[in-house]
């Protein structure tokens, strides 16, 4: 059954029109939805008995079950959900000094194919809807709510590749920034793409400033095509082609992932490359420290080289950070969760 939260206020608007009631009626729905939070529709009691029948017998709130839940001892929060068909999906809630942060998923599955990733283990099996999206905010914003805390950013960055399910995406992110809905501000939102060209032009157009993250993870064709087969398609040329346009549409800072992998990618070279690359963007390095996944080869870099990495690209002027570890102790990695539970 579809959920409720799929319909923005202009749709739910329409459908209380056709079941001839004041449209006034949606946006007392639209509040008890995203305001006050309420998980069943006979909560919304100043709605007549009618009404609330009609929307149980046409929506269901929450699409989200919860199958399983891990906790690191950092914080982090990792929640497995089953969907109506039976379909899980992942979402990561992490503690930082700023607040709260939510990594939302995207897709069933990822076809993306990264070498190094555990989403990619198990394929596309369909996209999320924009209901489902917005769902794995608010049961996050629950969850915190029972603590007296927070949520502050939103990162799009779990399973799936954010611009294959473009118009669903933006859609509940409208949603989920709409001042009389979640209220998360358009830069406390990032949307992670693996470097969907046309994707990029297209997100380059939108008129919240929303900001932008790239999958990078490599500063050559040869390397990069290794790790991401979506290089082949798109190659570096065209990928920052298509961001310089974007640059030139906002002043907005690009941020460049690059996850550090022992021996592959966390040299000198890679460093001197990276450094020629960026030169002349608004744009930072986040280097991430790779959390291991058991079916694939890769390892992460040490703390002491990638802090010396991060020596080596700031005395080459670049913008960089470096993130901390999280979620060590369970299963961290983006999909390895998911992936597990299908292992039995």
């Amino acid at each position: 059954m579809q959920t409720i939260y799929d319909l923005s206020l202009e749709e739910l608007t329409s459908y209380v029109l056709a079941k001839s009631y004041k449209p006034f009626k949606a946006k007392q729905i639209y509040e008890w939805l995203y305001r006050k939070e309420v998980d069943c529709f006979a909560a919304m009691h100043n709605l007549n008995k009618e009404l609330i029948q009609e929307l149980e017998a046409d929506f269901v709130i929450d699409p989200l079950k919860l199958k399983k839940q891990q906790i690191s001892s950092d914080g982090t929060v990792k929640f497995l959900f089953e969907l109506f068909d039976g379909a899980l999906i992942e979402t990561v809630l992490m503690a930082f000094d700023y607040g709260y942060s939510v990594c939302i998923s995207t897709q069933v599955g990822c076809n993306m194919g990264c070498s190094f990733c555990a989403s990619g283990l198990l394929k596309k099996q369909r996209n999320l809807t924009s209901g489902e999206i917005i769902a794995q905010v608010l049961w996050s914003k629950r969850y915190l709510n029972k603590e007296d805390k927070r949520l502050s950013n939103i990162v799009v960055m779990g399973t799936g590749e954010p611009f294959d399910n473009y118009d669903e995406l933006m859609k509940a992110l409208y949603i989920i920034n709409d001042p009389k809905a979640i209220e998360i501000g358009a830069r406390h939102i990032s949307i992670s793409t693996c470097g969907l060209v046309d994707g990029i032009r297209r997100f380059a157009k939108e008129e919240k400033p929303f900001n932008l993250a790239i999958s990078l993870h490599a500063p050559n064709d040869e390397l990069r095509s290794k790790l991401m087969p979506i290089n082949k398609a798109y190659p570096l040329k065209d990928l920052f082609a298509a961001l310089r346009e974007y640059s030139a549409y906002h002043n907005r800072r690009l941020t460049f992932e690059y996850l550090l992998l022992e021996g592959v990618n966390d040299s000198s070279k890679e460093a001197d490359e990276l450094a020629a690359l960026l030169k002349g963007l608004n744009a930072y390095i986040n280097l991430i420290p790779y959390n291991n996944v058991s079916e694939n080869s890769y390892r992460g870099t040490s703390d002491l080289k990638a802090l010396g990495f991060y020596d080596m690209l700031k005395k080459r002027g670049v913008a960089v950070t470096l993130r901390q570890r999280r979620g060590v102790d369970i299963d961290a990695a983006c999909g390895q969760l998911r992936a597990n539970e299908y292992k039995g």
